[in-house]
């Protein structure tokens, strides 16, 4: 009989080969399976099924109803060489979808932590490095590749072999192509590939599925096209945006991103 038939929201079932730390807190209905170790200080929620031979190092909080496939390690030390051994953790949210052979480093000094929110997918080995902060409903594509420090806004979508440099910005609803080369921030609502990258216009698709109303997406597109369109500057396209567009909060976010951008903005 296989462990999710012996499994109910009420009981943690451990396979026999599995090593959990005295110090680790499980909670009801998770499902350990064969050779997972689960180090100390690492909490995993309710419902959360931890697939074979997955590592969970330490100081690792998983949220309810998550599911980590085989082989997948988190809460590993941060690949960074100014990491001197302080206490960080990583927090992944609930019905996080962690994929074969992904890899999640905790944080460092820098913050303290390394983030991947709710309802994200991350596909089968995606790299996601020390001191990140991934928001919800994010969508990590096969072997992304991110560098330290990457801030990705809610509904994100990257497709596969992309590679995101550290202290990158993607903004919300944003669309990253696969096998990119993304050294600079992506602003939200947009589509970005290539490498070098370069935009191709609104995250359309993206918009429409998740259920923006016509006059917001209609609104982005000006503020678009002014943007990126024009023979202006940022400066002046972001002051020429506020003049004529709804300051609708969405475009109100669009110029604030690029606003606060320190890497530039890919254009």
């Amino acid at each position: 009989m296989s462990l999710e038939a012996l499994n109910t929201r009420g009981e943690t079932v451990v396979h026999a080969t599995a090593l959990v730390d005295p110090e680790a807190e499980l909670g009801q209905g998770v499902t350990v399976g064969p050779w997972a170790i689960v180090g100390p200080r690492v909490r995993v929620g309710d419902g959360t099924d931890v697939g074979p031979r997955v590592l969970i190092e330490r100081d690792t909080f998983v949220g309810e109803d998550c599911r980590i496939s085989n082989g997948a390690v988190l809460g590993t030390d941060p690949q960074d060489l100014k990491y001197q051994g302080e206490h960080s953790v990583l927090e992944v949210g609930d019905r996080a979808a962690i994929r074969e052979f992904a890899t999640l480093n905790r944080g460092t000094a820098a913050t303290g932590r390394t983030v991947v929110g709710s309802d994200c997918l991350v596909m089968a080995y995606a790299h996601v490095a020390h001191d990140c902060v991934l928001g919800n409903h994010v969508i990590l594509a096969n072997a992304v590749q991110m560098g330290g420090h990457v801030v990705m806004e809610d509904w994100v979508t990257v497709g596969g072999i992309a590679g995101i440099h550290q202290f990158v910005r993607v903004g919300a609803h944003a669309f990253i192509g696969g096998a990119s080369k993304i050294t600079q921030d992506v602003p939200p609502y947009c589509r970005a590939v290539g490498n070098p990258p370069s935009l191709l216009g609104l995250n359309t698709v993206g918009l429409e599925r998740r259920g923006l109303a016509e006059e917001v997406r209609s609104a982005l597109k000006l503020a678009y096209r002014i943007l990126f369109q024009s023979k202006l500057n940022l400066t002046q396209a972001t002051a020429r945006v506020e003049a004529e567009v709804p300051p609708i909060p969405e475009v109100l976010h669009l110029l604030a991103f690029i606003r606060a951008s320190e890497r530039g903005i890919v254009t």
